[in-house]
């Protein structure tokens, strides 16, 4: 049976699963959850209520969360790109980035998301707001950490730029990096001429009105 992945090609945690599946050309089947594909809706949420996504399904074992798909991408369905780190002390130096990426990176940008869709009580001026201030704190940490890195930890693409390539492109879209960023700027940049992330975004263009603050005409 091949693998399954439920998600959507515009959704940034999907889009950070797909880039792990492309690096190394693992096969894999894609049902998109949408309102045209009420059948995978229904799969999806059989197999998870929690109605999250993506949601990777391999054989009789079901995979949730993004980065734990990853690992199990690497443990299962190895292939030439490794995206966790064989020594334990790189390995957590990876996961960390992975978290501070979604968490401070993506998770910021959500706030500002959230507020304009109505859904937490916060007017869409505070939470760009918010979102603002986060991102610029995430930001300069960043700028710091990244300067002599050809990727998020070091010379080798892993798990932390799966995170980071999605995180930083609606980031920017939602709040734009300084210029005083320039090691931060180049970094996206990587990011979008990796071709998995390349592919990823190509997908992912014609959803590009679902942004609720207004896509840019850029990337």
């Amino acid at each position: 049976m091949p693998l399954v992945l439920y998600g959507h090609p515009f959704s940034s945690y999907t889009q950070k699963a797909l880039i792990a599946l492309y690096e190394n050309a693992t096969p894999f089947e894609f049902r998109c959850i949408g309102p045209d594909t009420p059948e995978h809706v229904a799969e999806w949420l059989k197999r998870w209520p929690l109605a999250k996504f993506p949601l990777l399904v391999d054989g009789d074992r079901t995979v949730a969360e993004t980065s734990i798909i990853i690992e199990h991408l690497q443990l299962a369905h190895p292939g030439p790109v490794r995206l966790l780190p064989a020594d334990p002390v790189a390995a957590l130096e990876v996961r960390f980035l992975d978290r501070f990426f979604d968490i401070h990176v993506m998770d910021a940008m959500q706030v500002a998301v959230d507020s304009a869709l109505g859904r937490v009580p916060v007017k869409s001026e505070e939470g760009l707001k918010l979102t603002g201030e986060r991102l610029d704190r995430a930001y300069a940490w960043l700028e710091g950490h990244l300067a002599g890195k050809t990727w998020a930890a070091g010379a080798e693409f892993t798990l932390a730029d799966c995170a980071a390539a999605p995180s930083l492109f609606y980031a920017d879209w939602t709040h734009r990096i300084p210029e005083t960023c320039p090691a931060l700027h180049a970094y996206r940049a990587r990011l979008l001429a990796r071709p998995s992330f390349a592919r990823a975004v190509e997908e992912a263009r014609p959803f590009r009105p679902l942004f609720p603050l207004g896509a840019p005409d850029r990337d």
